[in-house]
């Protein structure tokens, strides 16, 4: 009696389960069908990748050096600006994931994470008592060296997504 009490739990189980899944996929794919038919859809898509290539420019290591309102501090106060500007400009931004591409979003978020990657790094070879000057100035003359900034690539993919959205 037990093993069948065992067997029926088990069946149980394995069905809700199985119900959860079918129910999530068919959510999922409902969503999917409503986006492509509800004539805001493109527009909040258009809207979505304005946004986020707004993000992708304010995200630039070029661009984060002027507008930070961290000057004449210390380089650690100015490491800690601009690491929360890329926070927060980012988590405003999140909700904008389900309008664009996985690998838009994918782009987006890599360029949020090696921007924190690299601020940090710069800031650590720093001596004590260095100023956020010269901390802006070690970010400058490494986004100068490098040929490309990832945000600058990352906006040609977004241009080139939307561009193609609206051309459907």
């Amino acid at each position: 009696m037990d093993d069948m009490f065992k067997i029926v739990v088990s069946a149980l189980l394995f069905l809700s389960f199985a119900g959860i899944v079918y129910s999530l996929y068919t959510v999922i794919k409902l969503s999917e069908y409503l986006k492509k038919l509800h004539p805001e859809g493109k527009k909040l898509q258009l809207l979505a990748y304005e946004r986020l290539a707004m993000f992708t420019e304010r995200a630039g290591l070029r661009a984060m050096i002027t507008n930070a309102e961290a000057h004449g501090e210390s380089a650690a106060v100015m490491h800690g600006v601009l690491i929360q500007n890329i926070k927060s400009e980012y988590d405003y931004n999140v909700s904008q994931q389900i309008y664009v591409s996985k690998e838009i979003w994918g782009a987006v978020t890599k360029l949020k994470d090696q921007n924190i990657y690299v601020i940090n790094q710069l800031a650590s070879m720093l001596p004590l008592g260095a100023t956020s000057l010269d901390l802006s100035k070690r970010i400058l003359e490494y986004s100068m060296a490098q040929k490309n900034e990832l945000n600058t690539i990352v906006i040609d993919a977004i241009q080139h997504e939307a561009k193609q959205k609206m051309e459907e």
